[in-house]
C-alpha cells in the first residue's frame, strides 16, 4: 500500500535510479541533493544548460523571468515554471510538469506531467506521475512538536526523520486547499476532497471526503 512499488512508475522520472535498492518512498529524500549532483554533470550538453552551477535545465522547459531556482536542480524536458515560483533547493521538476504561480519546492522528486499549478508548498515530498495538486493544498512536513514523522497505517513504519511530506501515488488527486499532514500516503487514482487534513494512508483507488469517510471508487 505505501511502497514505492505500490505507489509509482519509477520509469516516468529522470530520477528512477534513485529508488533502486529502496523499499520506501520516504527512504529516498535524504539522497536527493547528491543525486542531483551526480547525474546533472552527466545529461546531454546539446539538451540541457546551466545557468548556475549545480542547476540543469532543459533547453525546451519554459521558465518565467520571475522565478527563483535555487541549487541543486533539474528541471526536465517541456516543464514550466511559471510566475514567481520558487524552487529553494534539491528538486527534481519531471517531463512537462507545471511549478505555478508562487509555489514554493523543496527537496522534492515531481514525476513527469505533475501539475503543482497555484500556490502550492511542496517540501520533502515524492509527487508521483501525473498527480495534481488543486489550487492553495500543501504537503506540511514537520510536526507541531519536532518529533521524528511515523508513517501511520495497516503498521506503525518510524522514517528516523524530522521532515517528510506526503507521498502521492500516480494520478494522485488532491483538491484545492487541502493540508497533507506529515508521513501522509496518498495512494494511486485517488481523489482527495477540496479543504480536507489528511494524515495517515489513503488506499489506492479510493475517494476521501474526510477521515471518517473514505470509499473505493466504483469499477467504471
Amino acid at each position: 500500500m505505501y511502497t514505492i512499488e505500490d505507489l509509482f512508475d519509477t520509469s516516468k522520472t529522470i530520477a528512477a535510479d534513485l529508488f533502486k535498492g529502496k523499499k520506501y518512498p520516504w527512504e529516498v529524500l535524504a539522497d536527493i541533493k547528491d543525486f542531483i549532483l551526480q547525474l546533472g554533470p552527466t545529461l546531454p550538453a546539446d539538451e540541457f544548460y546551466s545557468p548556475k552551477e549545480n542547476i540543469w535545465i532543459a533547453k525546451d522547459a519554459e521558465v518565467f523571468d520571475s522565478a527563483y531556482i535555487g541549487a541543486p536542480c533539474i528541471i526536465d524536458h517541456g516543464a514550466h515554471i511559471r510566475h514567481c515560483a520558487f524552487i529553494r533547493e534539491s528538486a527534481i521538476v519531471g517531463k512537462e510538469t507545471v511549478v505555478g504561480n508562487s509555489v514554493e519546492l523543496k527537496n522534492v522528486v515531481l514525476f513527469d506531467h505533475v501539475e503543482t499549478p497555484h500556490y502550492n508548498y511542496v517540501g520533502d515530498s515524492i509527487l508521483g506521475y501525473h498527480a495534481h495538486m488543486g489550487a492553495g493544498s500543501i504537503t506540511s512536513n514537520v510536526k507541531a512538536d519536532r518529533a521524528n514523522v511515523i508513517i501511520k497505517g495497516d503498521e506503525l513504519i518510524p522514517t528516523g526523520r524530522k521532515k517528510v511530506g506526503a507521498m502521492l501515488g500516480d494520478w494522485a488527486e488532491i483538491g484545492c486547499n487541502t493540508v497533507l499532514n506529515p508521513g501522509t500516503v496518498v495512494g494511486r487514482h485517488t481523489n482527495i476532497y477540496p479543504v480536507s487534513c489528511v494524515r495517515g494512508v489513503i488506499p489506492a483507488g479510493s475517494i476521501y471526503k474526510d477521515a471518517e469517510h473514505i470509499v473505493l471508487k466504483k469499477d467504471e
